[in-house]
């Protein structure tokens, strides 16, 4: 069947595009991915193919901005301590031992106002949030006064300042462990690092020593490096301080069915020779 293939519609990064699967298939004109994020394809190998690339951003940015949220306001709140605590058979404790911090007033900054960064900035402005936020081109004035964001040319003056660091950037070359040890430390003591982007995005290393040693109060990861963790003893799953989720800023039921129909589309658009909606060009 392989002169017969046409399209691939990519889910969960399956299966592997590479050369080989490639030179297999002569006739194949576009892949689709079922999300925004396109770090495990070879875009330059892709195109030498002259095969087309699409993702789906439209689909997955809500739901990944409800994500981001859920996990800064359970941080936030210490959601999964306070569960553990409220079903234990002795609960007894301290009302300083569940202590959160306040997410109204406090200051969000967003590393990456690509579309998702911007829905997040929308949610936390309903929240009450100072928003700041840093990117590689700024947003137009309108759109920064739609959600009262401040634009921070360097990262640094966004970690100095922010409670909660919200890092929504694609994996690159240039963002690989663009937070490092040096960036936790320009961070508050009490701030919260969110990572719902991609977990190489993160120094994990430096992340756990960060958290062991009250560099920086939490984190609140949907990504890791790999994923999942290669085993239970891992340091970052022994921290109270740390919330984990397996990747779930897409998984819901109306984001699955979103995604699908983004990729039809898509495919469809190039198989006709239309413009693809969402085309993704080797940078």
């Amino acid at each position: 069947l392989s002169k017969k293939v046409q399209a691939i519609y990519l889910w969960w990064h399956k299966p592997v595009i590479d050369r080989e699967l490639l030179q297999s298939l002569p006739n194949l004109k576009v892949i689709a991915n079922s999300g925004a994020g396109m770090d495990h394809l070879d875009l330059k190998l892709v195109a030498s193919f002259h095969v087309k690339m699409a993702n789906a951003p439209r689909a997955v940015s809500s739901s990944t901005a409800d994500a981001g949220m859920a996990l800064l306001l359970a941080s936030a709140r210490r959601l999964v301590e306070v569960h553990h605590i409220a079903i234990s058979s002795n609960m007894d404790y301290c009302e300083a031992d569940i202590l959160g911090v306040k997410v109204s007033g406090a200051t969000l900054g967003i590393i990456g106002m690509g579309r998702i960064g911007y829905k997040i900035a929308l949610r936390a402005k309903a929240f009450e949030m100072k928003i700041l936020y840093h990117n590689r081109t700024r947003r137009k004035a309108q759109e920064e006064q739609a959600v009262g964001a401040t634009y921070c040319e360097k990262i640094d003056s966004l970690l100095q300042q922010a409670d909660f660091v919200m890092v929504v950037v694609s994996l690159t070359p240039q963002t690989h462990n663009l937070i490092g040890k040096r960036e936790l430390e320009l961070m508050k003591p009490t701030a919260a690092l969110i990572n719902i982007s991609r977990g190489a995005v993160v120094d994990q290393e430096a992340l756990v020593m960060a958290l062991q040693t009250g560099v920086i109060g939490a984190a609140a990861l949907d990504v890791t490096y790999p994923e999942p963790l290669p085993r239970l003893d891992h340091p970052l799953l022994k921290l109270k301080n740390v919330i984990i989720t397996p990747h779930l800023g897409i998984k819901t039921d109306k984001t699955t069915y979103m995604i699908t129909e983004e990729a039809v589309e898509n495919i469809l658009a190039a198989l006709n020779g239309l413009p693809m909606p969402s085309e993704v060009l080797p940078s």
